[in-house]
């Protein structure tokens, strides 16, 4: 397949998240105009930042009047699990050079990663990685300057509603792979729990974190034992 086909590929693959993207970046411009940014503040901080979370975070505590030593560490801890994500995407972009997976690490997230973990091998190329996160980042930055325009007749009800478009476009995305394995449903299942348990006793941003790395440790052991049955039969 050529790189031109690959990019393509990588496009319509991130589509399903433009429904997410578009409703939660709305969402994210008006909370961010009502904790006092600008809409250039806000829009850049989308262009620089993208991470929809750690934006919404952030815009909540400069609303509350924290310093910005106190978001910089906050919003650290919440996307630590990046540095795990990262590293599972870049193992699988073998022969890329440096340059390029720095150029594409600013794209990982959630939910670029969650689509290109779960496509087959010969699939995972550079190109079709960049044009994964094209989709998304592009979609994420129109999401937030619909956002700021809007914000000007909407009101704040209709914003906070936006929000569970991000949950159904997780859904989406983990309900087709979930079919195909049921272990991998299991190990699903199993973070939620243990992240449910873990938010009792810590912040959040932590559970998410000592969860993933359990369930992680849970999953190579269950999902790799599912493919050697499906290599024995």
């Amino acid at each position: 397949m050529s790189r031109g086909k690959q990019y393509l590929a990588g496009v319509r693959a991130g589509l399903p998240v433009v429904l997410g993207f578009i409703p939660v970046g709305i969402a994210y411009a008006m909370m961010a105009g009502q904790s006092g940014l600008s809409i250039s503040q806000t829009v850049m901080m989308s262009v620089l930042v993208f991470a929809g979370s750690s934006q919404m975070m952030a815009a909540g505590m400069f609303a509350q009047g924290a310093g910005i030593f106190a978001v910089v560490i906050t919003t650290f801890i919440l996307n630590f699990r990046h540095l795990m994500m990262s590293t599972c995407v870049m193992n699988r972009l073998k022969g890329t050079k440096a340059g390029m997976k720095l150029l594409l690490a600013f794209g990982i997230t959630d939910e670029s990663f969650a689509i290109f973990t779960t496509m087959d091998e010969e699939k995972c190329s550079s190109f079709f990685f960049f044009g994964l996160i094209s989709t998304t980042y592009s979609s994420w930055i129109a999401g937030t300057v619909i956002g700021c325009v809007a914000s000007q007749f909407l009101p704040t009800v209709v914003s906070g509603s936006l929000g569970i478009a991000l949950y159904a476009m997780f859904i989406g995305l983990l309900v087709p792979n979930v079919k195909k394995s049921l272990r991998l449903g299991i190990v699903v299942l199993i973070t939620a729990v243990i992240n449910l348990i873990l938010s009792r006793f810590m912040l959040s941003s932590w559970a998410i974190i000592f969860a993933t790395l359990i369930s992680a440790a849970i999953g190579v052991v269950i999902v790799e034992n599912e493919e050697d049955v499906a290599v024995a039969e």
